[in-house]
């Protein structure tokens, strides 16, 4: 897709913005309250982001790109399929890709706030996470219809050859993308992908809800446990991908070097909601291969991302030959 073909909103459009605020303040007033002040911004190729302060306290406004659209109507079903574990929308539009979004509070990465000691923070998300992941693992076939990804093992590798074939994504020959010779180890790598995906796929362990790019941010901390947000990188896959950007992530916030006992440990405490039905080491060896093919998931959901004419999203376009050279970095467990 070139540039030009590429869709694009204009978000700073006065019309997109008013119709925005419009359906903002008739969305609110159905609950009893009002906006109270200018909405705050954060814009990003793949959303736009509003914080509405309301008579009630904050709200938060996320507008997708038609690549991440898919967003809103996840949201939505999460909400029912796994209640309690994500944030209960106050309103939302799946056609034009719209959520209004209570404040969530304190994020995890607020919570620990560098201190190493409070990974153990880490040991109770993930196996909560888990069990969301394996509440909606029976209606995975819901989600792929309401236009969730499918980066099932038995796809991608389809889609891996089909990302190849695509030079513009790629940035092939250019500063920040890949040399022929990358390129060509990455073509030569088909056959072995293939195989990884083969493999997981016959693990046992169902297809579901896949974040993609859990880390601290991207959790709340509540009272009653935690709550999982920012759904834009999703897809139906194997669960134990979400493994590759939450280990990679806890590595670079606390200086872990790769195959860290505490790394371990937190790979362990993910696992731990599927061992009554699956050995240890089986889990293990599948979690390793999950890591490993959701590499390509990444360069995948970057891609979409990025499927705008937004002139900013070139600042983000290494992502995606990037991702694809770590199937050739070591595993962080």
């Amino acid at each position: 897709m070139t540039n030009a073909a590429r869709p694009h909103v204009d978000w700073a459009d006065p019309h997109w913005r008013d119709t925005a605020l419009d359906w903002i303040g008739e969305r609110l007033g159905r609950h009893g309250r009002r906006v109270v002040g200018p909405v705050e911004p954060r814009v990003r190729p793949w959303s736009l982001v509003w914080r509405v302060p309301t008579d009630a306290g904050d709200v938060w406004f996320k507008a997708n790109n038609p690549g991440t659209r898919y967003e809103v109507a996840l949201l939505a079903a999460l909400t029912r399929l796994a209640p309690g574990r994500v944030l209960d929308p106050v309103a939302v539009d799946a056609d034009r890709g719209w959520s209004l979004l209570p404040d969530g509070g304190r994020t995890l990465r607020d919570a620990l706030g560098g201190d190493r000691t409070l990974l153990t923070h880490w040991e109770r998300v993930l196996p909560e996470y888990a069990d969301l992941q394996r509440a909606v693992a029976p209606d995975a076939g819901e989600l792929l219809a309401l236009g969730v990804p499918d980066h099932r093992p038995e796809a991608l590798p389809e889609l891996f050859g089909a990302l190849l074939g695509d030079e513009e994504s790629l940035l092939l020959g250019a500063e920040d993308g890949l040399t022929a010779e990358a390129y060509g180890r990455l073509c030569a790598h088909r056959s072995a992908f293939a195989e990884d995906c083969r493999r997981l796929a016959g693990s046992g362990v169902a297809p579901t809800v896949q974040h993609d790019d859990l880390h601290d941010g991207n959790v709340f901390v509540a009272g009653d446990g935690y709550r999982f947000f920012d759904w834009g990188d999703a897809s139906v896959a194997h669960p134990f991908g979400t493994l590759l950007v939450t280990l990679n992530s806890v590595a670079h916030a606390f200086g872990l070097p790769d195959g860290d006992p505490a790394l371990v440990r937190l790979r362990d405490a993910y696992l731990e909601p599927w061992s009554a039905g699956h050995d240890r080491a089986t889990l293990r060896e599948a979690a390793r291969l999950a890591v490993r093919v959701t590499r390509v998931s990444r360069a995948l959901s970057w891609r979409r991302a990025l499927r705008t004419s937004d002139p900013t999203r070139a600042r983000y376009a290494s992502a995606v030959p990037g991702w694809l050279q770590e199937l050739f970095v070591p595993d962080p467990v």
